[in-house]
């Protein structure tokens, strides 16, 4: 990694609409305005998490590298999920076409009202786990200290998270 750049882990998801186009979409305007995307997980189909919704997710974990700090890419991301009709609804669970989720950055802890880093969820959620021990399993969780595949062995998330090997395209 270059001096001065930051190293970030994003979750990327979405249950409605073109689901691969908007992700594939969403990552190329990540690589555009964020940062070097240096790492890329395969795609898998989830159910919902947190809700009764029958609509499945597309989820995958990207590791980027970037010059912005994490506000500024918490804003950028904002503007990434409203090109593809993200709209936020008091229902944090909602359908969505995308979601883009800071889940680490650096080994940073951020606890602030608009972005908690690490993402105060992602160890008990396979959909992420899956992913993230796909590309970085010996990553420490900054908090838990515990490496994604630690976590992964213990998470208790019993939905289904299937591996999609026709969507996979790319680096890492």
């Amino acid at each position: 990694m270059k001096e001065g750049m930051n190293e970030v882990f994003l979750g990327l998801g979405g249950n409605i609409g073109q689901r691969l186009a908007v992700l594939r979409g969403a990552l190329a305007l990540i690589e555009d305005e964020i940062g070097v995307v240096t790492k890329r997980s395969p795609i898998y189909e989830t159910q919902a998490w947190g809700s009764n919704s029958e609509h499945l997710y597309l989820n995958q974990v990207i590791k980027i590298e970037t010059k912005f700090n994490a506000s500024r890419v918490l804003n950028i991301i904002g503007r990434i999920e409203s090109t593809f009709g993200r709209k936020r609804t008091l229902d944090q669970n909602a359908d969505r076409s995308i979601d883009i989720d800071i889940l680490f950055f650096n080994s940073d802890i951020i606890d602030s009202p608009d972005l908690q880093v690490p993402h105060p969820k992602l160890h008990l959620r396979n959909f992420v786990l899956y992913p993230l021990c796909d590309i970085e399993s010996e990553f420490k969780h900054p908090i838990l200290l515990m490496s994604m595949a630690e976590l992964k062995k213990m998470c208790k998330d019993p939905l289904t998270v299937k591996r999609v090997d026709g969507m996979i395209d790319g680096k890492g």
